[in-house]
């Protein structure tokens, strides 16, 4: 049971996922900063002490949406992955989806690869899950080395664009022109890359 502020106490449904929800809110509306057990508490209209029922720490909440946040990335790398053509298009796609997630969820792409997360051993389905993403693409390319420098290439465009060291016109049209102008940049390198 979950006591309210008024005292009273009630059961609530699905607690971890509420602080879950409450907390990648958090994330993409007010930045990591703000994301504390007490403000996702509050957010998820329980006690300041439910959390804990949960999550130890902060920490472990962090690691809990990154592993949820690899999972949604993983999901849509193989749906773009899944697609036919041949290898050079199928590197298009998985990065035109990798800017996707990434402009759509970029403190949520901050959290799972920056440095809020320095115990990440300590939470071994974080690694299994980060680790993942480089054997999925290595899998859909058909070479793990190729996979990982296809990752490589595109996180760092990611985080180029995110924090407008360079620009594709998202300074001016927003981050919803970045994958297409991404994907550009790609088909780019492949070709010089081929030949």
């Amino acid at each position: 049971m979950v006591q309210p502020e008024s005292g009273r106490a009630y059961h609530h449904g699905d607690l971890k996922s509420s602080l879950r929800e409450a907390a990648s809110a958090i994330l993409e509306e007010e930045g990591l900063s703000a994301l504390s057990l007490r403000s996702v508490a509050r957010r998820a209209g329980v006690s300041h002490a439910a959390p804990y029922r949960h999550y130890p720490s902060r920490e472990a909440l962090l690691a809990d949406i990154a592993v949820e946040g690899l999972e949604r990335l993983r999901g849509e790398l193989a749906q773009a992955a899944s697609v036919p053509g041949d290898r050079s298009d199928r590197i298009v796609r998985i990065g035109g989806a990798y800017l996707r997630f990434a402009s759509r969820h970029a403190g949520l792409l901050r959290l799972i690869f920056g440095s809020e997360l320095p115990n990440r051993g300590d939470f071994p389905g974080l690694a299994e899950a980060t680790a993942a993403i480089g054997e999925d693409i290595g899998l859909a390319l058909g070479d793990q080395a190729a996979g990982l420098a296809v990752w490589a290439a595109m996180h760092g465009l990611a985080i180029l664009i995110l924090e407008n060291v360079i620009d594709l016109g998202q300074k001016e049209a927003g981050l919803a022109v970045a994958p297409s102008r991404a994907e550009i940049l790609l088909r780019s390198l492949v070709e010089v890359v081929r030949d």
